[in-house]
């Protein structure tokens, strides 16, 4: 019996490797070198304010006009001098403030969200709706009314009324909920529904699921509303100069503007060593809160 062998298959023709292209100057920068430019200008755009700033805060003369040429002179008499004024009064009323209406607008505004988020109401809708239409006027605007009621109130309850940290904080707090509880309602549906129903087999009230379960779980957003209520408090000007009237009450932004708000006594030396020591808890907060802030702004996002 014979076997007949199929011919053999001719081989494969080797293949050809590309050879890499070529990478001109023109080409690297139309592919990422404009990117490098469009980041390195922005930088220098951001900086050079807080460069100059620096740089006049550390300058002899107290006027902007000598600090034309960037740390020309180099002197630490201006922090110095700030020991001699109300600068750390004004720094621990502003740190009271901004602490208090930190950590009340994530309690009240993430009590409110876990609400929304779990419960079904009558009013649900309704209300949600009413807080994205509240947050789009600014605060800002009722400034007046504010001063207004603020008069009333003092005359009925002293502590809540012209020229108290706390009516300040009150004011504050009201500002501050309305869009930081729909943030935090966007975040708090992330978490699965599921979790609370198991811990409701092994026996867990609404107020553990809430402190021991939910609030971890959502400490990323916390420390973004935390962050952002502390560093807009820490600078707002306009509502604590219309209800703070005594120099000892003061916040830093009302305390700097004084120093330079008369042309003729404008010590400008003073305002940028206050400025930038002012900076520097603001700066400190956001470094250590830094890992949450990608995290908290974007993961309410996804579901909501």
């Amino acid at each position: 019996m014979s076997t007949t062998i199929p011919p053999a298959r001719p081989a494969a023709p080797p293949r050809r490797t590309a050879l890499p292209r070529r990478v001109t100057p023109a080409r690297w920068f139309s592919d990422l070198g404009w990117r490098h430019l469009v980041g390195v200008l922005a930088i220098v755009y951001a900086g050079f304010p807080l460069v100059y700033v620096v740089s006049a805060s550390l300058a002899d003369a107290g006027t902007l006009t000598g600090s034309n040429e960037l740390f020309a002179s180099v002197s630490g008499a201006n922090y110095v001098a700030l020991g001699g004024t109300k600068f750390w009064t004004w720094m621990g009323n502003t740190l009271v403030v901004a602490v208090a209406t930190g950590a009340g607008t994530v309690l009240m505004g993430a009590a409110a969200a876990y609400a929304f988020s779990r419960f079904r109401f009558s009013g649900r809708r309704v209300g949600l709706t009413a807080l994205l239409v509240i947050q789009m006027f600014p605060q800002m605007l009722a400034f007046v009314a504010i001063f207004l009621l603020c008069i009333s109130l003092g005359n009925v309850v002293p502590v809540l009324g012209l020229d108290s940290k706390l009516s300040l904080i009150c004011v504050y707090l009201g500002g501050a909920l309305g869009v930081n509880t729909f943030l935090m309602y966007g975040f708090f549906n992330t978490v699965p529904r599921e979790i609370d129903e198991a811990a409701k087999i092994d026996g867990a009230s609404h107020a553990q699921i809430y402190w021991t379960i939910v609030l971890r779980l959502t400490a990323p957003i916390l420390a973004v509303v935390g962050l952002l209520s502390f560093i807009a408090t820490f600078g707002e000007f306009i509502i604590a100069r219309v209800l703070l009237q005594s120099e000892e009450n003061w916040t830093i932004a009302v305390g700097l503007y004084g120093w330079v708000s008369s042309l003729q006594e404008a010590n400008w030396g003073l305002f940028t060593a206050g400025a930038v020591v002012s900076a520097l808890p603001v700066l400190a907060l956001f470094l250590f809160l830094q890992k949450y802030i990608v995290g908290g702004l974007t993961a309410g996002s996804v579901k909501g």
